[in-house]
């Protein structure tokens, strides 16, 4: 009799704990999922499109360059229906699953500017491991027949039990835990001009991403990159949407980074592409109105507010496809 009671609390035991951990673990979830929502929310905002009452008549996809450098407020003002798609290191590859995710929202003949930027064709993550916790964030809007190599374990840490990845943003349940957090590519510029020692801070950040995006990478044009942005103006062209290749303004500091011979490449790439696609290519890169103007840049390659709102001004102007969007 003693014998089957020891057995039995034993079995109680075997089946209480773990049942207990697991309900912790639920219960923790919940909480924790509100804060692993945040830090996607620019990815949340892709879901808002089913909400829109205008299908979507100017869009961009890209990296940063895309996600910073287009804004539409005052095309919006004006009654067009926008949306911007870019990300931060956002590749060709995951621009083209989100045009297959929502193209439904496209409206017949939307302008799709795709930015080109230095290191378009090359990897922008700097690690597999960067790379895979860029891809993360496309599982909270993206169905799994659109993700690029889809696998089903981290859909379930990312979306269903992120607790299970929460290494130490656990502390961030922890009511008298903070942590500041800086934006990794776009800082807010000082206004009223730069004096010398804020021109050499930002001379000096301008070589540090000059470094992120060429330094010990073993080959600057890859084949498979400039096969994702083919790949991504035919789906436009099929899908009949208006592409558009367009390169973003920079400041002369992280110009003056590149060498010529990477730039001969780049525009010979770029323009046999045009040429090859019959799509346009615009290129703002050196564009003097920018380029020595630092009150328009939040760091030396991407446009703070101010900057992007004049250079969707600029480009409404001087854009034949977006002109004829606009009706002028």
């Amino acid at each position: 009799m003693e014998k089957r009671k020891t057995v039995l609390i034993f079995i109680i035991k075997c089946i209480a704990i773990p049942a207990a951990a697991i309900s912790i673990l639920f219960l923790l979830n919940l909480p924790y999922r509100e804060i692993d929502d945040a830090k996607y929310m620019d990815m949340w905002n892709l879901r808002m499109l089913g909400n829109q009452i205008n299908e979507v008549e100017i869009a961009n996809v890209g990296s940063s360059h895309g996600a910073y450098d287009f804004i539409y407020d005052g095309l919006t003002e004006d009654g067009y229906s926008c949306f911007n798609f870019g990300s931060v290191s956002q590749t060709y590859q995951y621009d083209l699953a989100l045009l297959q995710e929502y193209g439904s929202h496209l409206d017949e003949g939307c302008i799709m500017f795709i930015p080109v930027s230095y290191f378009s064709f090359n990897n922008e993550t700097v690690n597999e491991t960067e790379a895979q916790a860029l891809s993360v964030k496309y599982y909270h809007c993206l169905s799994p027949k659109n993700i690029p190599d889809y696998d089903l374990y981290t859909d379930i840490v990312t979306t269903r039990l992120p607790i299970l990845s929460a290494g130490e943003d656990l502390l961030k349940l922890l009511p008298s835990f903070s942590l500041s957090l800086k934006a990794f590519a776009a800082e807010d510029n000082p206004e009223g001009g730069m004096d010398e020692a804020a021109v050499a801070e930002f001379a000096n950040r301008a070589a540090m991403r000059y470094d992120r995006h060429f330094n010990n990478k073993e080959n600057l044009f890859l084949p498979e990159r400039e096969e994702q942005l083919l790949s991504l103006i035919d789906y436009c062209q099929k899908h009949g949407l208006t592409p558009v290749l367009i390169t973003t303004p920079f400041s002369s500091y992280y110009n003056a980074q590149v060498s010529e011979e990477f730039l001969d490449r780049f525009y010979g790439t770029i323009n046999r592409i045009s040429s090859d696609t019959d799509v346009s290519y615009y290129d703002y890169s050196h564009d003097k109105r920018f380029q020595e103007n630092l009150t328009y840049f939040s760091d030396s390659d991407h446009l703070n507010a101010e900057g992007a709102a004049y250079f969707m001004e600029i480009i409404a102007e001087e854009v034949p496809e977006l002109r004829a969007a606009l009706g002028e």
